[in-house]
This record gives structure tokens, C-alpha cells and sequence, in this order.
């Protein structure tokens, strides 16, 4: 498993979810493509562009690489302070209202707890850090952005987080902690995360994709399904 036993501060578990159609209805980096493009800082060719990739990604074939390269020509260039100003207003606009309550309400869970809650995502940093502070979540994983003098390259460094990439960097954040969890909880929608539902000790399928929710089923996983009526936070 992720776990030692030679670190000194002691939480019961280590709560690790996934953000996009998890802790949110919709995919943030999809929202943010269409804010770009209402902006006039995209063109309508990138929705139809990430739409192409996107089925990749629901079929599990997705090159990541292929799509950072993809969506992050719109910033490229552009200052990190500048960006921030619209990740703030696009966050207030197109995240907050997608927020399944649910979710919020496991987070609190979890809180209530003791636990360590960590979002991991195959979302870039720059969208991500902003949502985890809404969410009063301070640890995050994400797609790093490389920068240079403040001013986005439109690349990414470090290794993804994305499919076996999650686990990767998972490990490389466990390392650098000087908290022994007990053991973890794992929430995921996609069939991309079974290597990040696989590593944690009690995996929830949420919202599963039909893909994670044959394995979950075949598994005897725990699913749990927001999308209920009135569960979106208005």
C-alpha cells in the first residue's frame, strides 16, 4: 500500500478524491475551455477540438500530453496574475453552482474525523487550487504548469496526474508528509483512477462511468451515486 510506519503525527485516514464529475457535475477544464471561448480568448475550434479528446478519455485512451497541449494554447503567454482575476470569476460562475452537495457533505465527514483530505486531479494546477480552497481543502494534486518570469509556457512539467500518474505523484506527496495515516479512502467516477481506487484501502466508485461501475460491482466496491435530484448546489 502508500503507507509506512515510520512517520511521527498520527490522523485516522488519509480522504482522497478526485474532482472532476466527482466532487463537481461536470468537467472543470471542459467548463473552462467554454469560458475561454465566451471570453474571446479561445476560438470555437477548441470545443470542438477537447470534445474529439474528451471520447478518448471516457474510452480510457486519452493521451494527456496530446490534450494539455491542446487546451493550454489559450493562456499561453498570458501573466499568472491576469489568469488568477478569471479563475476566480470563472470559478464564482461555472464551479460553484456544479457542486454536488453530497460531496461536500463527505468531505465534512471526513473532517469531522480527523482525516486528511487531498483532491487529485488530472486537471492543471491553475483550475484546481482555486476549487480546493472554495472546497477548505489545502492539499492538492494536479497537471503542473510551467512558467517562466510569471508568464505561462503553455507546457506542463513533472510527471501527470492522470491514470497511473495519480499514484506516482500520490507516493511523491506521502513521501514529503510527516503524518502515518492509517489507511485511506478512495473517490473516483472514472475508469482512469483504478490505479489511484486500487493503491487506497476503501475505494468508492462515485458517479461511476459504466466501465468503474462493472469493476466496482464486480469488486464488491462501495458506489455511491450524487446525481440525484436537488443534490447540485444552487
Amino acid at each position: 500500500m502508500l503507507f509506512d510506519n515510520h512517520k511521527m503525527t498520527i490522523k485516522p485516514y488519509l480522504a482522497i478524491f478526485d474532482l472532476d464529475e466527482t466532487l463537481i457535475a461536470a468537467d472543470s477544464a471542459s467548463l473552462w475551455n467554454a469560458f475561454l471561448v465566451q471570453k474571446g480568448l479561445a476560438p470555437q475550434t477548441l470545443l470542438e477540438e477537447e470534445q474529439r479528446l474528451m471520447q478518448a478519455y471516457a474510452k480510457g485512451t486519452l493521451d494527456m500530453n496530446t490534450y494539455m497541449e491542446a487546451t493550454l494554447q489559450p493562456i499561453k503567454g498570458y501573466d499568472i496574475t491576469k489568469i488568477s482575476i478569471l479563475v476566480e470569476e470563472f470559478v464564482e460562475e461555472k464551479i460553484k453552482p456544479a457542486l454536488y452537495t453530497d460531496a461536500l457533505a463527505r468531505i465534512e465527514w471526513h473532517k469531522k474525523r480527523g482525516d486528511h483530505v487531498l483532491i487529485i486531479s488530472a486537471t492543471s494546477e491553475h483550475l484546481v487550487k482555486p476549487i480546493a480552497t472554495m472546497l477548505n481543502v489545502e492539499d492538492v494534486i494536479a497537471i503542473e504548469l510551467e512558467t517562466i518570469n510569471g508568464i505561462f509556457t503553455g507546457n506542463t512539467k513533472g510527471t501527470l496526474s492522470y491514470q497511473q500518474g495519480k499514484v506516482i505523484r500520490m507516493k511523491a506527496w506521502l513521501a514529503n508528509q510527516e503524518t502515518e495515516f492509517k489507511g485511506s479512502y478512495g473517490y473516483s467516477d472514472s475508469i482512469n483512477d483504478l490505479p489511484m481506487l486500487d493503491a487506497v484501502d476503501r475505494p468508492f466508485a462515485v458517479n461511476p462511468d459504466p466501465a468503474l461501475s462493472l469493476h466496482a460491482q464486480v469488486n464488491d466496491w462501495t458506489i455511491m451515486d450524487w446525481r440525484h435530484d436537488n443534490n447540485i448546489l444552487r
